[in-house]
């Protein structure tokens, strides 16, 4: 397994890691960088439980190379505040109170930041989009959330 050094950009922050290029993000965020927010769920880019943001869009990230992210801008949930002050989206995830059992919120969270801002006013289509898997079955509290962030973004759904 052939080893390299890349530059990431991760919340921000410059990091770099000596992995090998064909290592999926999710293990270099979890494992090499210690940033846990993102979960393992299938290993097939199929549930979502892994979703980060690289360049603002929404990603699998256990089934993308970590060789391919050099330069680009990675989120995880652990970058989404701002300090103490939390995204509009994550705020509304507990106005709306949303987690139940919460593995998969932060994939959740993140494909929802992407879905607004793309769609600010985002319609039952648009957010059918989200294909992250929840098995608590709170997809009627994550639209509602999703439709309270909008409107507090200067959207409305």
């Amino acid at each position: 397994m052939p080893v390299e050094r890349i530059a990431l950009s991760v919340n921000g922050e410059r990091r770099n890691v000596e992995v090998d290029p064909e290592k999926p993000l999710l293990w270099v965020l979890r494992d090499d960088l210690r940033l846990t927010g993102s979960k393992y769920g299938c290993g097939a880019g199929l549930c979502g439980a892994c979703t980060v943001l690289v360049a603002g869009a929404a990603v699998r990230s256990c089934t993308l190379p970590v060789g391919s992210l050099a330069g680009k801008p990675i989120t995880t949930i652990e970058g989404l505040a701002r300090g103490e002050r939390l995204h509009p989206v994550q705020q509304a995830w507990i106005d709306e109170d949303v987690a139940q059992c919460g593995y998969c919120q932060a994939g959740q969270i993140l494909s929802a930041v992407a879905l607004l801002e793309k769609k600010p006013r985002p319609t039952e289509a648009d957010m059918a989009t989200i294909t992250n898997l929840c098995r608590c079955g709170t997809y009627p509290r994550v639209r509602r959330a999703i439709v309270a962030a909008a409107k507090k973004m200067g959207g409305s759904a």
